[in-house]
């Protein structure tokens, strides 16, 4: 049997030190394909894909090293029964390669959104016994309490819209073992302030209207000017790595210092803008 502790040495290898985070619904094959040729380790799917979890198969079919990731399923909207199911059936046709992120998504987003917690722990519990084990689990964590549930129940945690500070203080609560692999937003511009109004936008909308993220930007100090009026150009500046791709992965690799073991990147850029070349220009800086 595969200990917990070899499962984890699995994932830090196989994810590398790097991933990709985009919605499930903008992924495609191709874009699947090349990114791993890229150097990238990981393709992680947001945007509560759902319970069959039919795109992760088509995203592994076109590959063969790359790992696929949920960051995350949402408990409230998949049933874990069908999820484990959906587990199986990919884990027999791609040993090693899908690593199932949990999590409790957005109170405001959810009409039956009671005891995140308690819940979750149940969700959990349900996969476990259909088969799931803990070690190709991980959970969308902000707060101490889920941090500490993602290290005791499954591989680790994936925490989204957080700074390096947060980094640093979660791996000191997590401790040496558990996988921790933290989403960040990146934007190719050396201007700032064209940078700033890239980013600005997709952080204000929708994360600093939700609960859940901005009591964690509290409990990191940022004050209630930070987070009025789309965030103060610091606040901005912590979350989303800007500058020529040097200067953006100089920041995004500040997360691996702080003990991260991977880091998701959410490549945000203008309308017209090639995201792929911005992807390519990171991984050469990353040194992918």
């Amino acid at each position: 049997m595969t200990t917990p502790q070899a499962m984890t040495e699995h994932w830090r290898a196989h994810l590398r030190r790097f991933g990709v985070w985009r919605g499930f619904s903008q992924v495609t094959p191709a874009l699947a394909a090349e990114l791993e040729r890229l150097g990238y380790g990981a393709l992680w799917l947001g945007g509560s894909p759902r319970a069959d979890l039919l795109a992760v198969d088509e995203l592994l079919a076109a590959t063969s090293t790359l790992v696929v990731a949920t960051g995350i399923v949402n408990m409230w909207q998949s049933d874990p029964h069908d999820v484990a199911a959906s587990f199986a059936r990919i884990e027999a046709a791609y040993p090693g390669r899908f690593l199932l992120g949990v999590g409790a998504g957005h109170r405001e987003a959810t009409q039956q959104y009671a005891r995140p917690y308690e819940t979750l722990v149940s969700y959990v519990d349900a996969l476990l016994a259909d088969g799931v084990p803990g070690g190709s689990m991980v959970l969308a964590a902000l707060g101490p309490k889920m941090l500490r549930l993602a290290a005791d129940r499954t591989a680790g945690a994936h925490p989204y819209l957080v700074t390096i500070e947060y980094t640093r203080q979660a791996r000191q609560l997590l401790g040496p073992r558990p996988l921790l692999a933290t989403e960040h937003k990146a934007v190719i511009e050396a201007d700032p302030e064209a940078a700033r109004a890239i980013g600005r936008p997709r952080v204000h909308r929708p994360y600093l209207g939700l609960a859940n993220y901005t009591s964690n930007l509290r409990r990191l100090g940022w004050t209630e000017a930070d987070l009025a009026d789309g965030g103060s150009d610091a606040l901005i500046d912590a979350l989303v790595a800007h500058g020529d791709p040097a200067q953006a992965a100089g920041q995004l690799t500040g997360h691996l210092a702080a003990g991260a073991d991977h880091v998701c990147v959410q490549l945000l850029t203008a309308p017209d803008a090639d995201l792929l070349d911005g992807y390519r220009r990171l991984a050469v800086a990353l040194g992918l």
